[in-house]
């Protein structure tokens, strides 16, 4: 499976045997825009994004474990990007705008957490041509299911997919921890959630309208990040990640719960004029759909490729 990194952006993990945390950098900033849905989300700096913001550029978007704890991995982003002279001028000072979201993975006996020097890490390990994906960075401590207990959720991953459209590069990266099942739209069988005793998938959405699991166990999460070279402005930016959740909504059953803190975030990087936004906003439903897959899907094989940086007018 090929996966293209848009010319300028850089995609880096850093790991523990427990949790982890996911950073795309973009150094030189970028247009950004977020929609955060579901009932728990854990985010930072997703309210400057809003269209009638004054800030236009970011510098990186972090997806972490670790909950609400793993948001100190940000700072070791920042950190990274202000020793490379990254940021917005103000007062003679750089300020990096780094923006993320969590996934709860705080399923062991102790707390465990990327912290600071953890996201400093993943940022040493960016690269645009060797990126891994699955149970790395904020997928190591991902799960799917978990409503049942630890002993009948399914292991998941961060996944990648990539779609192409009029010359413009549509990439989504996405961890997926999610309350639901994943259930692949074409062939509309379950291939990650919840399981019986027996290990077949109970089917998370049946069994919950039953009123069979009245207690959800908290703590899931579905994160991701699209990343394009289209030139959108903060409105397009938005209205993509909008309609990016389509591909969570074609994919996990149930999503947007109120244990879910559903989050998707948009970098979009200039470099090629696209003639109507409308042809992102499809591909990046496409584009998270196949990502989600590939998330819970052990087997995948990637290929990285940089793309062309041409204008694709």
């Amino acid at each position: 499976m090929k996966i293209v990194i848009p010319k300028g952006i850089k995609i880096g993990h850093y790991n523990d045997e427990h949790t982890g945390v996911t950073v795309v950098l973009c150094e030189k900033g970028c247009i950004c825009g977020a929609d955060v849905r579901g009932g728990a989300p854990g985010t930072r700096e997703t309210d400057l994004l809003r269209s009638e913001k004054a800030a236009q550029e970011v510098h990186a978007v972090v997806l972490t474990g670790g909950s609400a704890y793993g948001l100190e991995s940000a700072s070791g982003v920042m950190e990274y990007l202000k020793d490379k002279g990254c940021g917005v001028k103000v007062s003679g000072k750089r300020v990096p705008i780094v923006c993320g979201a969590v996934i709860f993975d705080l399923i062991y006996d102790d707390y465990y957490w990327p912290d600071k020097a953890a996201g400093r890490k993943a940022c040493e390990n960016a690269s645009d041509k060797d990126v891994a994906f699955g149970q790395v960075g904020v997928g190591k401590g991902a799960t799917v299911g978990k409503f049942r207990g630890m002993k009948y959720a399914t292991k998941s991953g961060v996944g990648a997919a990539s779609v192409k459209v009029a010359g413009v590069t549509v990439t989504a990266v996405v961890a997926v921890n999610a309350l639901g099942d994943v259930m692949d739209p074409e062939t509309r069988k379950i291939v990650a959630g919840c399981k019986g005793k027996n290990g077949q998938f109970i089917g998370a959405e049946e069994r919950i309208l039953s009123g069979e699991y009245l207690k959800l166990l908290t703590g899931n999460t579905t994160i991701g990040c699209i990343i394009t070279d289209a030139k959108l402005d903060k409105v397009a930016a938005n209205k993509v990640a909008s309609v990016a959740h389509n591909g969570l909504a074609r994919t996990i059953y149930p999503v947007h719960t109120d244990f879910d803190g559903d989050t998707l975030f948009v970098m979009a990087t200039g470099k090629k004029t696209v003639l109507n936004p409308a042809l992102v906003e499809i591909a990046a439903v496409k584009a998270v759909e196949k990502a989600i897959l590939n998330a819970v899907d052990g087997t995948a094989d990637y290929e990285i490729e940089c793309a062309e940086e041409e204008d694709g007018e």
